[in-house]
């Protein structure tokens, strides 16, 4: 039995669970996955500084046409030789803005480049990672929940990385060139400036600090949201046979509040930054031109303070370009805080460590022997290997044998209610070995133990001799298949679906797998025989079909042990002796484990085990616990039925 997922948190209206907690670091990642493009970045500054510098020189020339031209003009007669300098001033100036356009978009294009090549490698890594997380992993986190991470947390990063970055670094620059101009034309005003943007730095902080807190919550919600959405849409029959809907809705309709409130709260702060900063900028730019002009009016040009008309213009277009990249930035904030939320959510995934595995032991150089039974097991220099009684005594390298053993296991998923206790059990090669018992008993529990996707916490489980946990995983599980009660099917056509088990199988072995797991008739009776497309984990497909793809995936991966859970519970009693003596067949010569509610399709295992809360409380083959008249007896007589 394994954990249950966890559902979505019901009711409050913060953030539930772990937080970002440094904001610092992964700004600091981030930029490491951004300077594998450091080429284009180069480029991306440069035409940023190139678009910014054409604003601010293009701006100077105010000063120029306002003093050396149009004042001149007033009251004068335009004469050429006034008239052709102000047309190559003007000329110069369109040049100017021209670059500056085409800077703009060059940087754009690159940038967007950029973004999506840098999201295409954090997309990668988690995608690769998460093959690497353990099983526990996935029995803990709702599918929607981690959908999110590749959809919504990605998305807002993307556009962070294509838009907000690039005005950061472009209002920065616009910021410091036009500083270094308002000083140049006049540092008392600069002065005064400086001082409202310091008022305006006060009310970025703290309302940047609430929102910052808000999305960082949104983001979270979003997930759960997915999450909810996800489970309800597998579970859609389910809800509409136990009529579920209200119960459904009311469950949504918690969460999606939950989502209302967090995205509420870090919009509103966001947006009031916007008007905060404008009217700031009204202000200051009113102010400035009030005391520029009793500047001009009151003090010569000539002095420290005083100021040309030309000058106080071009300071006046200054003062509202300084403020507007400023205000930019604070809007810029909240996306860029949103987006290191997505992005940290993104990297808890890829920090999560990777599934254990301590194990070394593998196949070097296997060849397979005709006879011999396994003595005893060695370990030579780190490398294991089976003595085979071989006239000369030699080790000889093999393959699997599939003997398998449980050595006083107990198991618990989550440390405190324990799963299985003290069971032991073997299984030799070639042997059959059914678990029945009531739900939640340890029969999945068991061949999750097997093939490690658990490990357990006391006892040993060995494999051909050898403590599987010093097998590698690898090549563990390469040397089982599992049947599972709930198939998978993948996106592509029949063949690639049997091919699963094993991808280097020729398509004569495809053929062969199917005709053993009865499969052929009615693949060859598809649209497209073999070539059918499978989409929608088999939705053009019947449940028992897919149940017959699913172990043609297992007859081609031929290995030496074999898992069915549950493999047949999904087809039909007439389907299920169809395929009877495929099953037969593909056991044959194999260990097999089988899990089954119809005690019938366990009536010829060399050892059935009846498991109770944990503990095998009877043992022995159809004929010996018939004769015990227990718990099995019950079963099959129909005295007592399995829930």
């Amino acid at each position: 039995m394994a954990p249950k997922m966890k559902k979505p948190a019901k009711g409050g209206h913060g953030p539930k669970g772990p937080m970002p907690k440094n904001t610092k670091a992964t700004f600091s990642r981030l930029l490491g996955y951004l300077g594998r493009s450091k080429a284009m970045l180069l480029l991306v500054f440069i035409f940023v500084a190139f678009s910014a510098l054409a604003g601010i020189i293009g701006t100077s020339f105010v000063k120029t046409i306002t003093d050396d031209f149009l004042l001149p003009i007033i009251g004068s007669e335009i004469t050429k030789e006034l008239l052709a300098p102000l047309v190559r001033t003007l000329v110069s100036l369109g040049l100017i803005y021209i670059f500056g356009v085409i800077s703009s978009y060059a940087y754009s294009r690159i940038m967007l480049q950029v973004a999506h090549k840098t999201l295409n490698t954090i997309r990668a890594d988690l995608f690769n990672h998460m093959m690497d997380l353990p099983i526990k992993f996935f029995d803990t986190h709702t599918h929607g929940e981690l959908m999110s991470r590749y959809t919504n947390d990605a998305d807002v990063l993307r556009e962070c990385i294509s838009q907000s970055f690039v005005q950061l670094v472009s209002s920065t620059v616009t910021v410091v060139g036009t500083f270094i101009m308002m000083l140049y034309y006049s540092p008392v005003l600069t002065l005064f400036v400086v001082a409202m943007l310091f008022i305006a730095f006060f009310v970025i902080k703290v309302l940047g600090k609430q929102s910052a807190k808000y999305f960082r919550a949104q983001q979270k919600c979003v997930g759960e949201v997915n999450g909810y959405i996800e489970e309800y849409i597998e579970g859609l029959k389910v809800v509409k046979v136990f009529c579920h809907e209200d119960a459904a809705n009311n469950g949504f309709g918690s969460i999606n509040a939950n989502l209302r409130n967090a995205a509420t709260n870090a919009h509103t702060y966001a947006s009031i930054l916007m008007p905060i900063m404008g009217n700031m900028s009204y202000i200051t730019y009113a102010a400035t031109a009030t005391i520029g002009s009793l500047l001009i009016m009151t003090v010569p040009e000539e002095n420290f303070f005083g100021i040309s008309v030309g000058a106080l213009f071009t300071f006046l277009i200054y003062t509202r370009q300084f403020f507007q990249p400023i205000t930019q930035i604070s809007q810029q904030f909240n996306n860029i805080i949103a987006a290191l939320a997505g992005a940290e959510r993104i990297f808890e995934i890829i920090d999560t460590p990777a599934e254990e595995d301590e194990g070394y032991v593998t196949l070097v150089n296997a060849k397979k022997l005709d006879s011999g039974e396994i003595v005893e097991c060695e370990e030579r220099t780190g490398i294991w290997a089976w003595k085979h009684p071989h006239s000369d005594g030699t080790l000889t390298y093999t393959e699997w044998q599939g003997d398998v053993r449980f050595h006083d296991v107990t198991f618990s998923y989550d440390g405190k209610k324990t799963v299985l206790k003290n069971v032991s059990l073997y299984a030799r090669p070639g042997e059959k070995i059914a678990f029945v018992g009531s739900t939640g008993a340890g029969k999945t529990t068991i061949t999750n133990l097997i093939n490690r996707f658990y490990d357990v916490d006391e006892g040993k489980i060995t494999y051909d001799g050898i403590n599987i946990k010093k097998i590698k995983k690898s090549e563990l599980r390469r040397s089982m298949a599992m049947v599972l009660q709930d198939t998978h099917l993948f996106t592509g056509t029949v063949r690639d679906n049997i091919a699963y088990g094993r991808l280097d199988a020729t398509d004569e072995e495809i053929v062969a797998a199917a005709k053993l797991a009865n499969a052929d008739s009615f693949i060859t009776r598809l649209p497209d025989g073999y070539d059918t497309m499978i989409t929608g984990d088999g939705a053009n497909l019947s449940q028992g079909q897919r149940q017959l793809l699913a172990i043609a995936r297992a007859a081609v991966a031929d290995p030496p042990v074999l898992i069915l859970d549950e493999a047949t519970s999904s087809i039909d009693t007439r389907t299920e002796r169809l395929i009877e003596k495929g099953m037969d067949k593909l056991m044959e010569g194999r260990t097999v484990f089988v899990i089954a509610h119809r005690l019938s399709t366990v009536r010829n295992s060399n050892a059935i085990m009846v498991l109770e809360n944990g503990e095998i409380i009877e043992r022995g083959d159809h004929n010996d616990l018939i004769a015990q008249e227990g718990k099995y007896y019950q079963l099959y007589t129909g005295q007592f039925e399995l829930d």
